[in-house]
Formats: structure tokens, sequence, C-alpha cells
């Protein structure tokens, strides 16, 4: 048998969300049917809902936190200081490839280009002047080659003439390299002109937008993030234990409000963090609907595998008794009738079969899934309590039942779940102080 890898256990359900079953406890507690026993409370028996157990096995799923990113996400920082005086989009702008997003003050950069160009002209004139001495050195080397032939001038001034015209050809190497350093400035300062203009560099959405005209901008400064919205990732971090059971291609589900998203895990990095041990997945998700927001955290269950074969019991069922302090189910010892599907799904005022006798049975939890978990030592076929816990009291208890399948016991429990979801998000979208 397979553990959960994390040894996770049901932790008690919060009190807001039970406010969602109190309705139907209140129901159950009302419909003994017995005007006497309601009349004196030391004869009131409390009535609860109970599913049969089942055998099977589970789906093995680790659950994670992940993080919703944007494909091709990037965060746009200038390449230049300079003051900010345009911003040409808002938050929730489409943009193409190009497409100008702030403009900043280009009046410096654009008197630094024409400095620089002049300093290309003027090393060409350089060049130009260099070049000519060359010619006339080397004709008056040439000159007095022709000469020195005849006998008509020293060796002296022959040799003057020589060093004049390899002079004038050093002249012209070190005019083409002023040349060659004007005009790198000057196209330096030609991309820093373009600069002032910030363009997407992909097609995109824009968010985060945090520049506003006006205000100095630097290399270090966000301006906004670009990302393509319409296919997201869920990032999710996974330690080297995990990495047994955990694989690229295994089915993943995504808790999105009431809604489940499937998709296989795309990427698993194969490089660990040297402290922490941990490594960084990726779930790729089609986002057309735009329900999936960068930055978002969601639920991940990844699927590993499955359980052996064991018995099986709703979530709600388990049930950490508050006097033993240990985590068991209520089974019923005595018989429960079956009654038909349409009344055990029945509204208020349901079935009710007659007084039953429960006992505690503390349970270890083989595996958990979202709706029912792997117990031992609770048989197949059992009776166990699924919705009532808490009026039951002891270790041994009576109390009437009405049973239920467990279609009844999963939608109940995707109401709760629903439920907590609800109050989570209401605590995160509240204002400091408030609760």
């Amino acid at each position: 048998m397979k553990p959960d890898p994390d040894g996770s256990r049901l932790r008690p359900l919060r009190m807001p969300a039970l406010l969602l079953v109190a309705g139907v406890i209140m129901s159950l507690a009302g419909c003994t049917g017995d005007p006497q026993q309601q009349a004196d409370p030391e004869r009131l028996i409390p009535a609860v809902e109970a599913v049969r157990a089942r055998h099977g096995s589970l789906p093995l799923t680790q659950r994670l936190s992940g993080v919703v990113e944007a494909q091709n996400q990037v965060e746009l920082h200038p390449e230049i200081t300079a003051v900010v005086t345009d911003v040409l989009v808002v938050d929730g702008d489409a943009v193409e490839a190009g497409q100008p997003l702030v403009r900043l003050r280009a009046t410096e950069f654009e008197k630094r280009l024409s400095q620089a160009q002049a300093n290309h002209r003027i090393a060409l004139a350089q060049l130009r002047r260099a070049e000519a001495l060359a010619r006339e050195a080397r004709a008056d080397y040439a000159r007095l080659q022709s000469l020195a032939g005849e006998d008509l001038t020293s060796q002296a001034e022959l040799e003057a003439a020589q060093a004049r015209a390899e002079t004038a050809e050093a002249e012209i190497e070190l005019a083409e390299a002023r040349v060659e350093q004007a005009l790198a400035v000057a196209e330096e300062e030609e991309d820093n002109l373009a600069r002032t203009v910030v363009r997407a560099p992909l097609a995109g959405s824009v968010g985060n937008r945090a520049v506003e005209p006006g205000m100095l901008a630097n290399p270090s400064t966000r301006l906004l993030t670009l990302g393509v919205l319409d296919s997201v990732r869920v990032e999710i971090i996974l330690t080297d234990r995990m990495l047994a059971d955990i694989h690229e291609g295994q089915r993943t589900e995504i808790l999105l409000g009431g809604a489940l998203l499937s998709a296989p895990l795309a990427r698993i990095s194969p490089f660990l963090h040297p402290v922490s041990h941990t490594t960084e997945a990726e779930i790729d998700l089609d986002n057309r609907d735009r329900r999936l927001k960068p930055g978002m955290f969601v639920t991940v269950d990844v699927f590993y595998g499955e359980s052996e074969e064991a018995t099986l019991v709703p979530v709600s069922a388990i049930y950490e008794h508050p006097t033993l302090g240990v985590t068991g189910v209520y089974v019923a010892r005595d018989e429960v009738p079956d009654v038909p599907t349409e009344a055990a799904e029945g509204a208020d005022g349901g079935f009710l079969s007659a007084p039953v006798a429960f006992a505690f049975v503390p349970v270890e939890i083989l595996a958990e899934g979202r709706m029912e978990a792997a117990v031992r030592p609770v048989e197949p076929d059992a009776w166990v309590v699924s919705l009532g816990q808490n009026l039951l009291g002891g270790e041994d208890a009576r109390a009437r039942v009405r049973p239920v399948d467990w279609r009844r016991v999963e939608r109940l429990q995707s109401l709760l779940r629903e439920d907590l979801m609800r109050e989570l998000n209401q605590r995160k979208s509240a204002p400091d102080g408030e609760s």
C-alpha cells in the first residue's frame, strides 16, 4: 500500500463552511417525528446522514500550490536613463511586435547624435587631407629617387624624403582609424536616440503599468509587463523526494473556483536548487477565455498512480474526535435499511430509520483524494456517518439515520469546497484591517 507522499491528514472543517450544512443538520434533528421525544430533551435522539463504505482504489495525488504566468511574459525596462514624456498604452491593451509603448525625452540624444555626426565628418576631412599629403610625399620621394640616379641629390635628402612618405602613410592609417571611431560613436548615439522609444518586443497584452509621464526612468525601472494571455503556464515547486513519483506527462488538475482544468505536466527542470533541493515544473494551459490571470495562485493536483484496493469512505466521514483526540469514523453496529434513491436524496423531511447504534472507530488513512479516502480497519459495505458526527458525542451513540448515496455526499462536499474558496477569496480581497 503506497501512502500519500506528504503524509497529510484531514483537518477539521472550518466553522464558516459548517454553516452551509447547518440547515441539513437542523432538518435531520427536527425529523424524529416523535412529539414526546421532542418535548423531553433527555430522550431526544439525534439524526445523522450515513452512506455505505465501498471497496476500491484511489488515484494517488500530490496537492501543490501553483502560480500562473503568461507565455513569453517579460518585464520591460528602458535601456537608457531619461525622463518619460509619453505613455502610449494602458493595462489590458493588446499590442503588436514593434509597436511604440513609451517615449522618453530625446533632446539630449539628438544633440549627442548631431555632435557625433559632425565629428565623423571632421574625421573624413582629416583622412582626405592625410591622403593628399601622402600623395605629395610619395611624389617628392619618387623625384628625388630619379635625381639620385643621376647623382643630382644627396643621400641625406633622399632618406629624408623617404621618411616623409612613410610618415604620410602612417597619417593615413591614423585618419582612417579616427573615421572608424567617429562612425562607431555616431552609430551608438543613433541607437541611443532610437532607444528613447520603448517598443513591444512581441505581440501580447500590457499589464502592471508602472510608468507615468514626467518620471525619470533608468535601466532598473520596470515600465510595464508584456505577455501572451491566450496561453499560460502554471509553475509549481517540486521537492527532490517528489521526483521519485512525479514525471513529465502525468495528468494534473488545476482547481479554479468550482471548475477543474486538466492538462499534462509539460516540463520539469532537471536542475535542483543547491540549498532548498527543489525544482520547478510547468503546466501549459489554453486561456483564450482569459479566466486565468498572470500572478494568480491556484491549487494543483498531480496524479502519479493509484493506491491498492481498500475500503473507501467519503472525506466528510473522517472525524477528528474532540474528546479522544484521534481521527476516525462512526460505524453503524446495527443494520441500516436501504431506501429508494429518490428517498435517500430527498429534501427535508425524507426517510429516517429507527434508532441505530454507532461506534467510533479510529482509522488509519492509507490514501486520500478530493472526495474519498482509503482507510482501515473499516469493512466494505459498513454504514458510516457522513454528516452530523458532532451530534453523537461519545464513542458509542444512538441516532436515527437518513441513508444517502455517494452522489449526494459528493455534491455536499463540493458545496463545502466552494464555500471555503469563496471565503478565502473574500478575505484576500478585503481591505487591510477587515476580516
